[in-house]
């Protein structure tokens, strides 16, 4: 498997995170966009983003090219939930399916104490059963469906919340 590393995003890092996300758009599995986004379109999202309590980090290959990004946002944006945080992991289309994401969400997982994170949940469509069984695999459950809430080429799609519980 290649080997990899993680660090911080910066502002010239958003093209390579915007056309990892592009790259998702076309499939209707990961995300509700139904249009490439731009890069202007993120900034606001970026600089929500804090390295201490929810970073941005971009996953580089042994020659430093950007393979994928994980973000960690702030849930609900009250201050009851500062130790709850959305995750969510994009991988370049060409690493997709090698078991990246294992290793990927493991390494996340490892980080939250340190981020002061207790509660972990991710946001996945019903019918993404690859993203499913990973997180399910590392102990995520089932807490919430939100029935056809998106609608996706004409089909309503539903979305399942699951979330793990990282240290007490």
């Amino acid at each position: 498997m290649t080997e990899i590393s993680y660090r911080n995003a910066t502002p010239s890092d958003l093209e390579s995170i915007v056309s990892i996300y592009n790259s998702t758009i076309f499939s209707r599995m990961v995300t509700a966009d139904t249009e490439p986004v731009s890069i202007e379109s993120k900034i606001k999202w970026f600089e929500q983003h804090s390295p201490d309590k929810h970073p941005l980090w971009v996953i580089e290959n042994e020659n430093k090219e950007i393979i994928g990004w994980i973000s960690f946002q702030a849930f609900y944006g009250r201050p009851a939930y500062n130790g709850t945080a959305e995750i969510s992991i994009y991988l370049d289309e060409n690493q997709r399916g090698k078991g990246l994401g294992k290793k990927v969400l493991s390494y996340s997982l490892e980080k939250c104490t340190e981020l002061g994170i207790k509660t972990i949940l991710g946001f996945i469509f019903s019918h993404n059963e690859p993203s499913l069984k990973l997180f399910r695999y590392f102990g995520f459950e089932d807490w919430g469906t939100l029935p056809n809430i998106a609608v996706l080429d004409g089909e309503e799609k539903s979305l399942k919340i699951l979330g793990c519980r990282v240290s007490d």
